[in-house]
């Protein structure tokens, strides 16, 4: 089947007293709008893991994620979408959740793995899949060249100057695709990394794993709200106002995350007058159904 390339991913202005008090502008980047679940950098990072697979005549996408792995979802619809067959192999013990029915609604076959083996990814596709032809190696969130040079091609997509982009960070892929692109459009936009783990240091290096020339870039580590997965008060109140007040859903792992960071450097006056920003929605919005007993209390 050929792989329709084609996306949706419009620039929204986001308006708030907070913004005109500081005399910046700033966007929002619509990648949620791509596909209702192959959205955001989940697309962009599967696009040419899937071509690679198309052109290497392999029909069995092999990949990785926790429970509520908005990466296992996309690679679900996505294989569903283009022809192929997938299974996903799930960290932890066996569960039931909304996240893993609609991996099965799109006819991903699930595997539990226990945490210690699945720490070791290509020996356990090599123990079930290794001499299987038809199977590709997909790795956890996508990580890797190809979902670099898809994320790159966001930058191309532009139409204006940002004087500052920001986009949340869990496997550095997305950071290094959007730096790599700035850097080949030549651009003078700086860009701001959001480590969504604690002790989010170790994805400078992730990074720089995928860059394509070295590069300076900003890594701002204080918000995680107490790593992967964690929130708090303030994330929620902050996440339920900008969904009520703007009407763009956003989730508290990632675009939650830096969103909230983006706000907060705003109001610290880290932006100079007449700057333009821009906040890449990298999609993921499927992670609210593992946490909405959080918005509930």
């Amino acid at each position: 089947m050929h792989i329709n390339l084609e996306i949706y991913s419009p620039i929204h202005q986001i308006k708030n007293k907070l913004f005109d008090e500081k005399g910046i502008e700033v966007f929002i980047k619509r990648d949620d709008l791509i596909h209702p679940i192959i959205s955001g950098n989940k697309w962009r990072k599967l696009k040419y893991l899937l071509k690679r697979a198309q052109a290497e005549n392999k029909h069995h996408l092999v990949t990785f994620g926790g429970a509520y792995s908005n990466h296992l979802l996309a690679t679900a619809a996505a294989a569903a979408k283009f022809g192929f067959n997938a299974t996903g192999f799930v960290r932890g013990e066996e569960v039931a959740n909304d996240t893993l029915f609609l991996c099965r609604l799109h006819g991903m076959d699930l595997i539990f793995t226990d945490r210690e083996s699945y720490r070791d990814k290509p020996a356990l596709f090599d123990k079930y899949f290794g001499d299987d032809a038809d199977a590709i190696f997909i790795d956890e969130g996508g990580a890797s060249a190809e979902g670099a040079k898809g994320c790159s091609e966001l930058v191309d997509e532009l139409t204006e100057t940002y004087d500052h982009v920001f986009c949340a960070c869990g496997t550095g892929t997305t950071a290094a695709g959007i730096i790599n692109g700035i850097q080949r459009n030549q651009l003078p936009t700086q860009f701001h990394a959001i480590p969504v783990l604690k002790n989010g240091d170790f994805i400078r290096d992730e990074i720089d794993k995928f860059l394509t020339a070295p590069a300076d870039y900003h890594l701002h580590t204080s918000y995680h709200f107490g790593g992967y997965g964690k929130t708090d008060e303030r994330l929620i109140n902050f996440i339920k106002q900008f969904v009520a007040e703007t009407g763009i859903l956003i989730e508290p792992v990632y675009t939650g995350k830096m969103l909230y960071a983006l706000f907060d450097m705003a109001a610290s006056d880290y932006f100079k007058p007449g700057d333009r920003v821009l906040a890449i929605h990298s999609g993921g919005i499927w992670g609210l159904l593992g946490m909405k007993d959080k918005f509930n209390r």
